[in-house]
């Protein structure tokens, strides 16, 4: 009879410390049977990565992208290692790997890399002797055998990525929260726990700010149907399952509502209104590496126009210098920049059905004096962009408003 192949992930408070390590190695043993075969994917313990990435800004404040991936890797390194040596203490073989040794290769885009391939050859062969296989998630190796990374919570790629390539039967994110709520339960007590959420939708809200699972991995689950169970690794209760197709008969017009303070707006003002213009500005922001999300060009009754977007705030400097440079290539006015800016997001698949689902979103703001400065929709999600200082009131406010906290956990 073929074994089942389990891979699991768990995040960096899962394996904040050495009890908890002994926990996770307990718990990854509760799994492993006869018929089982287990592959885990770790992250850093607790707040490595933040702690290593501040080391290196204490030397400069733009440190070489390679190196970074050298240093960042290193977290998950010590983690999977730690892990291992828990296993073996508690009784079982287990032996840890790194991407490279695994076979993860990516493109060479440092820091943010993207797997083209996996060859898990390793992982089969120890699995094959009966081992429990612990890799070090968020990294890879590049054609030129440089370490690099897959951006932050690149471990969920890892695990999704590794699911696909082993063709596991299972694939279970193991986090501090108890699964998908309806949103950030540390803001809203009332949130629910979501039973079921399609890709889709935990798409949009990863891509918005819901911070359980990296939005890249989500892409790669939905491209090859890998359904992932999002579960506590502090509990023995059932998480979330995000699924292709929720079978519902009637799918909800709101499923939940996220925030985000990672984006800053960068406005370009008095830009001759002429064709050509948009192109010039965003291709030599796109040079920079810097990926551009929402744009707002007002109306030009003047002949100029002024043109604002969003950029994550990692990569404001960059982006900056980039559109200060074209504003005057272009013989535009001044270029400002604001940090303090929060994307706030409603998401449901059911608003391809439902009627009113915006205009009940912008009453609800407007209701309590909260200004909107940007607006972006897509088929099944609607952004605003508003001063930071006022996230938390509006949650609360369309968390409320959608009832969201009165309907039974689904």
């Amino acid at each position: 009879m073929n074994k089942r192949i389990i891979v699991q992930k768990y995040g960096g408070s899962s394996v904040a410390n050495i009890d908890r390590i002994k926990a996770v190695a307990k718990r990854i043993l509760s799994f492993k049977t006869n018929n089982n075969c287990i592959v885990v994917v770790v992250s850093a313990l607790g707040d490595t990565t933040d702690e290593l990435e501040e080391l290196a800004f204490n030397i400069t404040k733009n440190p070489s992208d390679r190196e970074m991936d050298m240093l960042m890797s290193t977290g998950e390194q010590i983690s999977c290692a730690l892990l291992a040596i828990a296993i073996k203490a508690q009784g079982h073989d287990a032996i840890s790997f790194t991407g490279h040794q695994v076979g993860i290769k990516t493109d060479k885009s440092h820091t943010n890399a993207r797997i083209e391939s996996i060859s898990a050859r390793r992982i089969r062969k120890a699995l094959a002797e009966n081992k429990i296989v612990i890799v070090a998630g968020f990294q890879g190796v590049s054609k030129d055998n440089d370490i690099t990374t897959l951006g932050r919570g690149g471990s969920d790629l890892s695990a999704v990525a590794l699911a696909q390539t082993l063709k596991a039967d299972v694939c279970e994110i193991f986090t501090d929260v108890k699964g998908i709520y309806t949103t950030d339960p540390r803001i809203v007590k009332q949130a629910r726990k979501i039973k079921v959420i399609t890709f889709d939708e935990m798409l949009e809200m990863a891509s918005l700010g819901a911070q359980v699972m990296q939005a890249r991995s989500i892409e790669v689950a939905k491209r090859f149907n890998i359904p992932i169970h999002v579960r506590s690794s502090f509990s023995k209760e059932e998480g979330t399952m995000i699924v292709k197709k929720n079978m519902k008969l009637e799918e909800v017009a709101v499923q939940g509502v996220t925030s985000s303070k990672s984006d800053a707006k960068i406005t370009i003002c008095a830009v001759p209104d002429q064709p050509g213009i948009a192109a010039k500005i965003f291709t030599e922001v796109s040079k920079t590496g810097t990926n551009v999300d929402i744009i707002v060009q007002n109306v030009s009754h003047t002949r100029h126009t002024d043109i604002s977007f969003t950029v994550p705030k990692k990569d404001l400097s960059k982006a900056f210098a980039a559109a200060r440079s074209i504003a005057q290539r272009i013989k535009a006015g001044e270029v400002q920049q604001d940090k303090n800016i929060a994307r706030i997001s409603i998401v449901g698949s059911g608003m391809r059905s439902h009627h009113g689902i915006a205009a009940k979103m912008f009453q609800t703001l407007a209701k309590n004096k909260i200004n909107i400065e940007m607006i972006a929709t897509s088929e099944i999600s609607i952004s605003c962009v508003i001063n930071n200082a006022q996230v938390i009131k509006a949650v609360k406010a369309l968390h409320k408003a959608f009832q969201l906290e009165k309907r039974p956990s689904k």
